[in-house]
């Protein structure tokens, strides 16, 4: 079983609080290990209560770590323990970037990969423009400025041809053709998870799966 580890650092607006999951092998040997890879993955939005500890969130965590990377998850500013108030995307932004370069301190310079659930999708599309991770990986995204439900600061940009990106068959939160419609112009296959809505109920051993095969085999 992958180790937890709860960190705390200083971010943009205040305290940030994670956990960072680590390969079973660190466990076992009690030391540090070899690893591939730091894997960040970021929250669904603030307001509805999301944190790290969506099921999501951590299926994702844990399924890096058994891919041999550190991966972090973290409570954005607002949510949890992490100090500050939400943004709708500019500050939160910010603190992944914050989180980043605590992970590039503990680590070093590893391959950097991105993932995100819904709003912290979003996020995690807007970082990979600074950060420019080796990969990213964006389940359920936010891809339009839905203001009404999301408050987001801007709309998706545009994101690598080579982004992993599943989405539910059924999402009652943000339809598959809204993003099928932003994913053709930019030529990226989405996966589709048939009869699943946002959040993968009974789904999760599929998009565990999923991402273990994208990533098995593949230099990181």
């Amino acid at each position: 079983m992958a180790e937890r580890r709860k960190f705390t650092l200083p971010g943009p607006a205040g305290k940030l609080e994670g956990v960072v999951h680590l390969p079973e092998a660190c466990a076992e040997t009690g030391q540090d290990c070899e690893l591939r890879a730091i894997a960040l993955v970021a929250h669904p939005l603030t307001l509805d209560g999301g944190s790290m500890d969506n099921k999501i969130v951590t299926t994702l965590a844990n399924t890096f770590a058994e891919l041999g990377c550190a991966a972090f998850r973290f409570n954005f500013r607002g949510a949890g323990e992490s100090e500050g108030e939400f943004t709708g995307g500019d500050g939160e932004e910010e603190d992944l970037v914050a989180v980043a370069q605590f992970a590039r301190d503990q680590f070093g310079e590893l391959p950097l990969i991105l993932a995100g659930f819904s709003f912290g999708g979003y996020v995690a599309a807007r970082a990979s423009v600074p950060l420019k991770p080796r990969h990213l990986v964006l389940v359920g995204p936010a891809v339009h400025r839905l203001v009404a439900k999301y408050q987001l600061s801007s709309d998706m940009p545009q994101v690598p041809k080579d982004t992993l990106l599943i989405h539910g068959e059924k999402d009652e939160i943000i339809a598959l053709d809204a993003v099928l419609a932003w994913a053709r112009p930019q030529h990226i296959p989405v996966v589709v998870v048939p009869d699943s809505g946002h959040f993968f109920h009974r789904r999760l051993p599929l998009l565990a799966d999923l991402v273990r095969k994208h990533f098995q085999g593949v230099a990181l």
